[in-house]
């Protein structure tokens, strides 16, 4: 059981690194192309891919003996390798490490939850459950009316998307696959993507105001402490995002067209993710199927039989 477990790890976690890596290579095209929701949705394929590799393999029609050869299959030679592994030692250091990294999580929650009772955090959305829009103390002096309004706006559009559920979950993938560096990677990029939607849907029907949003985002400033467990606008700590937001309000939206185009390119690839993901699985034994051979050393003690010449 435990070695079927850290199998099953193993496998889900090669899936999402690989759908990472797609994902990481395609969102600009698709962003450029089909406009940055397009772009954001598509990080679906990395569940996708990693559900879908959990799913039972495919049923062989034909056992080759595993070796080197024709028919060498090294995701079985690695699956049956792991068998033998000491899977008990190796799960604790899983359990271990996730459970850090939820306390981790934890820790960086209560710290933001603090920032925002002194009004020092925001403009942020925190909370899973009951997510919330938080403000700092000064935001009636520090923006305008007009600025403020659009704030809300854009916390409100996080809240109505389920983007802090979404991103709890995301949490939840780092402290499950804490050993694996392209499931961080993909959850820091798929928050970016996510504010870069959120800017979009925002702007939808304020395409007059970009100059004024622009503003906005460079006023914001929430420094380096954020919610793990919400949205922010990624303004404060690093200027790289920010400025990838504020380029990003620069492209034209994509007509309705690219759009529907775009969502059946999104469905295409995902679907495409999770067949990907559970095809690379190797091959289960089919029902009746004879066990794989394996040559025996045996010694056979035969006597010669003179066949008449008439019956050759």
């Amino acid at each position: 059981m435990a070695n079927e477990l850290l199998i099953a790890l193993i496998h889900l976690n090669l899936a999402a690194a690989g759908a990472v890596l797609v994902v990481l290579m395609a969102r600009p095209a698709v962003r450029r192309h089909f406009g940055p929701q397009i772009a954001y949705c598509l990080w679906i394929c990395v569940p996708a891919a990693a559900a879908a590799a959990l799913l039972p393999a495919a049923m062989a029609t034909r056992i080759f003996p595993p070796g080197d050869g024709p028919h060498f299959d090294p995701i079985y030679d690695a699956s049956q390798q792991l068998m033998q592994a000491p899977a008990m030692p190796l799960l604790g250091l899983w359990l271990a490490g996730a459970l850090i990294g939820a306390a981790m999580v934890a820790f960086w929650q209560l710290r933001f939850l603090d920032l925002a009772r002194r009004g020092l955090a925001g403009p942020a959305v925190a909370g899973f459950f009951a997510p919330r829009i938080v403000m700092p103390a000064d935001a009636a002096t520090r923006y305008s009316p007009e600025e403020r309004v659009l704030i809300r706006a854009h916390e409100r559009t996080h809240i109505d998307r389920g983007d802090p559920r979404i991103n709890g979950l995301i949490a939840l993938a780092q402290c499950l696959s804490w050993f694996n560096p392209l499931v961080h990677l993909g959850a820091r990029e798929a928050r970016l993507d996510q504010e870069l939607a959120c800017d979009a849907a925002v702007l939808a029907h304020r395409s007059g105001q970009k100059r004024r949003y622009a503003e906005t985002l460079l006023k914001t400033q929430l420094g380096a402490i954020a919610a793990p467990l919400g949205c922010h606008w990624l303004a404060g700590a690093e200027p790289h995002p920010l400025e990838q937001r504020i380029k990003a309000l620069r492209r034209p939206a994509p007509d309705f067209q690219r759009q529907d185009i775009g969502t059946f390119v999104m469905a295409g690839a995902i679907v495409l993710a999770a067949y990907g993901a559970w095809k690379a699985q190797s091959p289960a034994p089919a029902e009746g199927m004879p066990p794989i051979y394996v040559p025996v050393e045996s010694e056979h003690h035969m006597q010669a039989i003179i066949v008449s010449p008439i019956y050759r």
